[in-house]
């Protein structure tokens, strides 16, 4: 079984949803400046969670991904089937009629296929939930970053321009009659 940097970066993604599913959809643009991944990378990562029913999208302003389950129904492998498609040998099969040099490959197959078996059950029994509490018990600080855009306030109120020349033929009228 192989744990690529993908599935390890979309599980670490998950969580970061999951910890700030109180504040509304997670745009991919602020989960991409806080983990440190490129927003086209997330993005591709994003699209295979939610055609495998992990996460729902939001569109419009505002918007963003949030966990389309709960936390609770959520597994590692879950994540990492929707990313990698999870290679549930140790090693991979030869092709038909070869043979190899490798000892990996001949030595002992049932071995490393129960060995394998065993980490999938593992991760098939961790919880987004529990990945979850344990962040929020070792104290990780929740980012109040909005997804939404927040609005600049104006710097004060906007003092009127007062004209030094007329603007109208009628004001420079009452100017040369009063002057």
């Amino acid at each position: 079984m192989r744990l690529s940097t993908k599935g390890r970066q979309a599980v670490v993604a998950m969580i970061d949803v999951a910890l700030h599913r109180k504040t509304g959809p997670l745009s991919l643009a602020v989960l991409s400046r806080r983990q440190h991944i490129s927003l086209s990378y997330l993005e591709q990562m994003f699209t295979n969670l939610r055609r495998h029913g992990l996460v729902a999208s939001t569109r419009g302003p505002g918007g963003g991904y949030s966990l389309a389950r709960a936390a609770k129904d959520i597994t590692v492998a879950d994540i990492l089937y929707a990313v990698d498609a999870l290679e549930t040998t140790g090693v991979p099969p030869l092709p038909a009629g070869h043979q190899s040099d490798d000892p990996m490959r001949c030595a002992a197959p049932e071995l490393w296929a129960s060995l394998s078996q065993k980490v999938v059950e593992f991760l098939d029994s961790v919880t987004l939930q529990k990945l979850v509490e344990d962040q929020v018990a070792a104290g990780v600080q929740l980012h109040a970053e909005a997804a939404k855009p927040v609005k600049k306030p104006l710097p004060g109120p906007v003092k009127p321009l007062l004209p030094n020349a007329p603007n109208s033929v009628f004001q420079l009228g009452r100017m040369v009659s009063a002057g």
